[in-house]
């Protein structure tokens, strides 16, 4: 892990900034620290970032993920009511992940968060079967996303986005 620290001065420094967003495009960050320092004219963002050696390989980016596996963009592949549960689920693992400090992939990669919201595992026994969720990882994680699954999956909108009507016992 190594460390580069920036400062950029509270009123706009452009060529600064495009110095720092092209240093995050082109490294593998891992967590970036911000302070501001208040000191009248002179304030300025200070921010050290921690990234990983070597660079985010070209092209990764842009339709890629990290390791050569092509991006899925899971919003075009997941029906509307699995994506607002995955959706959710994403959510609860940012929020997880930030609390620890650790990035979100070591809780659960996108795939099984998708394959998650799919399947919709109802205890710990289900949640293990997914490809990648053993015991160490269902007994950490798996109590607090199973009631976040619940939550999702109850808010979630009906499959085909059509909300039932009243049956009246009328019929057609």
């Amino acid at each position: 892990m190594q460390l580069k620290f920036f400062e950029i001065p509270a009123r706009a420094d452009v060529v600064l900034e495009e110095d720092l967003n092209r240093f995050l495009r082109s490294h593998r960050v891992l967590k970036v620290h911000r302070e501001f320092v208040a000191d009248g004219d002179n304030s300025f963002w200070a921010l050290a970032v921690e990234y990983l050696e070597g660079s985010v390989p070209s092209g990764s980016s842009a339709g890629t993920a990290r390791g050569g596996k092509a991006r899925v963009d899971y919003k075009d592949v997941l029906s509307q009511a699995d994506f607002a549960v995955f959706a959710k689920l994403r959510d609860w693992r940012k929020e997880r992940a930030a609390s620890e400090s650790v990035p979100v992939y070591t809780l659960f990669t996108n795939e099984q968060l998708s394959k998650i919201a799919i399947g919709r595992p109802g205890d710990m026994k289900a949640l293990r079967e997914v490809e990648g969720v053993g015991e160490a990882k269902s007994g950490k994680y798996g109590e607090s996303l199973l009631v976040a699954l619940q939550d999702a999956v109850s808010s979630a909108p009906a499959e085909g986005g059509v909300e039932s009507l009243p049956d009246d016992g009328k019929t057609d």
